[in-house]
Formats: C-alpha cells, structure tokens, sequence
C-alpha cells in the first residue's frame, strides 16, 4: 500500500504503480504490485479516510478517541508492511499513543501496580491544585496562539495549492514548516547503475545494500533500519547529475577504492582487484 499524494492528478493510476516505484522496495510489496486496480482504488478510499475523517475524532469522547488511535496506528502498521519507509512511519505512531487513555493501559499491568500509580496522580493532582497560573501566562499563552495561527497561513494556503512545495520553511526562524518524505512517485522506475571497467575489458556493477539491483535477487526487509545511500540513490535516479553533486563525489572515492566509500555498498567487485579504470 502506498501513501497517496494529494496533489497527484493521476492518482488512480499512480497507486497502481507505486510499490514498484517507491524507493525501497521490501518483498511484500512485490505482492502488493500484482493486486488488483480495484484493491489499489480501496486504498485511495481508505488512505483519504485516515487522513481527512479519521483525525476528526480525536476531538471526541474516549471511544471517538480510541478508534482514531487504532485507525491512524493501523494504517502506520500496512505503510511500514508495504516497503522499507525506513523510521518514518514508527516515529508517526508514537503521537497515537497518547490517543489511548490510563484505563486502556491498566490492562497491561498488575492491579499493584496500577494502585501505586493512582495514588501518585491523586497527590500530584493535589499539588497542582496549589498553583494558579497568573494573568501573566494566559497572556503569554494567547500570545503564542496567535502568533502560530498567524505563521500559519502560507503553510495553509501551500497545503490547498495545486503545487505544494515539501520540505519548506516560510519563516527565518523554521517554526513551523512543511514536511514529507517525498512529494510523489514517479510511474516508472529508474535505477542508477554504478559499475567500474576491469583491466579485462569487463564492466562490473557495485551492488547496493538495498537498492533494487539485480534482478534475481529478492527485495529486502531493513524498516526500520535506514539505508540513507540507498534511499538518496532514487532521488538521484530521478534528476539530473547536477542536482546530486555528492554521486561524483562518490563515483570518484568508487573509483579510488576508498574503504569508506565501499563499505557503504553490499558487493565491491574490485575489492581484490585493482581500482577500477
């Protein structure tokens, strides 16, 4: 399953691509690719509900909460079973947690336990019953409000655009920004080959970690391990050499064998060799 793009206009036929064409695939989503358009249509239902419907509840009562806590940490759960999205989509679930309350979570431990724990909240209550906030704070706190509402705009008004900018900041101080991993999904794959010219005339290829390489070797599994290399070689595959300096960087340690450049990679072919010509 894919994350949609919301502002992808193509996005019933992007969804039926994008476990092939996401950065890292993991085996599962091999399986994923040779689902029906109809499965990928539901995902788009179902990606659309989870983050335009389900988030509403949050505001509701404790069972409107528990259900948003449960919709927003499955649908985390089939993104990181989809392909390897490295960290992201873990870290996404902690905010979750707090969905679900101190009743929920007594299940798990001893009655003990639990007795011990509320007979600590009932005395920090009490302290904090001591302590009134000032006219001071609450002036600070609607200050802070208004200035976040205020700083708010652009990234509003980039959410509603039809051209999004990802990654952005609209302020000197980057309080609040725009953010996403990536901002769409290509609906073909292009790989960056790297390969070296033997003192035989051979060329041979450097194998990556985790990057789609040969064709007969099976997709990794490394979530929520991050491969940066690997991840920053799709990017590369998708824009012009000049964009990417840091792969002629690369290139150039490949090619002075350097220690430091290979052991980022899986398969050094000229690692008993002499450095590629």
């Amino acid at each position: 399953m894919c994350h949609v793009m919301f502002n992808d206009l193509n996005i019933s036929s992007t969804i039926n691509v994008c476990d092939q064409t996401q950065p890292v695939p993991n085996p599962l989503a091999y399986y994923l690719h040779q689902t029906p358009s109809l499965v990928h249509n539901l995902e788009v239902l179902g990606n659309h509900v989870v983050e335009l419907v389900a988030p509403w509840l949050i505001f509701g009562n404790r069972g409107c909460q528990l259900v948003a806590g449960v919709v927003q940490i499955a649908f985390q759960v089939i993104l990181i079973m989809s392909g390897n999205l490295s960290f992201l989509n873990w870290l996404t679930m902690v905010p979750s947690l707090a969905l679900f309350d101190d009743r929920f979570y007594a299940r798990f431990f001893s009655a003990r336990k639990v007795k011990a724990v509320a007979k600590r909240q009932i005395l920090t209550a009490r302290d904090h019953a001591k302590v009134q906030p000032g006219l001071f704070r609450d002036v600070l706190n609607l200050a802070l409000c208004g200035a976040l509402a205020y700083l708010s705009l652009p990234v509003l008004v980039n959410l509603l655009s039809s051209r999004q900018a990802m990654n952005t900041s609209f302020e000197p101080f980057r309080i609040l920004n725009t953010y996403g991993a990536f901002g769409s999904v290509s609906k073909e794959r292009h790989e960056v080959v790297l390969e070296g010219l033997a003192s035989d005339g051979s060329w041979l290829e450097y194998e990556f970690n985790c990057k789609p390489g040969a064709v007969d070797r099976r997709p990794c599994l490394i979530s929520p391990y991050h491969y940066r290399l690997d991840w920053l070689m799709w990017f590369a595959a998708m824009q012009r050499a000049e964009h990417n300096p840091w792969l002629y960087h690369l290139v150039y340690k490949l090619l002075q064998n350097d220690e430091a450049a290979t052991s980022l990679i899986r398969t050094n072919p000229f690692e008993a060799r002499a450095p590629p010509r």
